[in-house]
């Protein structure tokens, strides 16, 4: 049975953007009125000022309900957001809900009450996420199948007529106009159920970053919950700012090994060779189809060689 009157634990994680990251805080608990709980802003080890910073303004401004903790060293995002659902409510009760915010990114009216709403009322329900939006309003992809040989093929090739024969196996799902069922939710603002992460776990700090909660999507599934993607939760994300994707130049280390480690953990050595070897085609016929028609490949440089390196070099 759903609590009747639930609390929430709300987690913003910081890395280098303190006045963000407070501006994300401000917000949650501006859509927190009225419902019971607390936020925990952490600081992933920025070693730039920020947590004195964010101590300083939050005890400042007189914020109720809410503190800052130092992770103690930066083991990535989930570790990070770990370290704050560890923390727990200030006031040291349990939490029904746990809510993760990007601290690039502001729940829009109402957002936070949506996703407590569907837990409340979608008991199977263990993970709910927002509609991303940028700040002008288009619609950011969040909503994905999980990953597989299939959609590792599709994904690297971007080819019209593979992508229409694998069209139910293509990684991203087109963003849904209503509330439905998902594989997995990017993160930037994702609801989860207290009772499932005591069963199941937390986020696998074994992931530094990327496919964290694909994993843990991937274990509540395995555990008979289900993720959803609820549309009346509408959320603005600025997107990437603590991370600087936008900026990467040549794709981490930390992201290659990432998803060696989710197919692996996943499905096992053989299974990640082949999705290795079915991305490493698709990429192929791509810089063939780009070669012929005199185009730039899409993917950015050295992207295959660094899979290779990544995937084959312990072989």
């Amino acid at each position: 049975m759903p609590p009747n009157d639930p609390r929430l634990l709300t987690v913003v994680l910081n890395w280098r953007t303190a006045d963000m990251t407070l501006r994300a805080a401000e917000a949650a608990l501006r859509e927190m009125e009225g419902l019971k709980g607390g936020l925990v802003i952490v600081d992933n080890d920025s070693r730039d000022g920020s947590l004195e910073h964010m101590t300083r303004v939050v005890s400042e401004r007189g914020w109720p309900r809410t503190r800052v903790v130092d992770a103690g060293h930066n083991g990535g995002f989930g570790a990070g957001n770990n370290a704050g659902i560890r923390a727990g409510l200030p006031d040291g009760e349990r939490p029904d809900y746990v809510y993760i915010l990007n601290s690039d990114a502001f729940p829009d009216p109402g957002a936070i009450r949506a996703l407590v709403d569907h837990l409340q009322t979608s008991p199977d329900t263990g993970l709910a996420g927002s509609y991303i939006h940028g700040p002008e309003g288009a619609p950011h992809l969040t909503t994905f199948r999980f990953p597989s040989v299939a959609s590792e093929f599709e994904g690297a090739a971007r080819l019209g007529p593979v992508s229409r024969w694998l069209r139910g196996r293509a990684l991203p799902v087109p963003v849904p106009e209503h509330t439905t069922r998902v594989d997995w939710l990017a993160g930037a603002s994702l609801m989860m159920r207290m009772d499932m992460l005591e069963e199941i776990g937390l986020f696998d700090e074994r992931f530094f970053l990327y496919f964290e909660e694909t994993d843990l999507c991937r274990r509540a599934k395995d555990a008979g919950y289900l993720t959803v993607f609820v549309r009346e939760s509408a959320v603005t994300h600025i997107g990437s700012a603590s991370t600087g994707m936008k900026e990467w130049v040549r794709v981490p280390d930390y992201w290659f090994a990432s998803r060696r480690y989710y197919f692996e953990k996943t499905h096992g050595r053989a299974y990640a060779r082949m999705a290795a070897l079915a991305h490493v085609a698709g990429g192929l016929l791509h810089r063939l189809r780009c070669a012929l028609s005199g185009r730039k490949p899409a993917d950015p440089p050295r992207f295959l060689r660094s899979l290779i390196s990544h995937e084959f070099k312990q072989v």
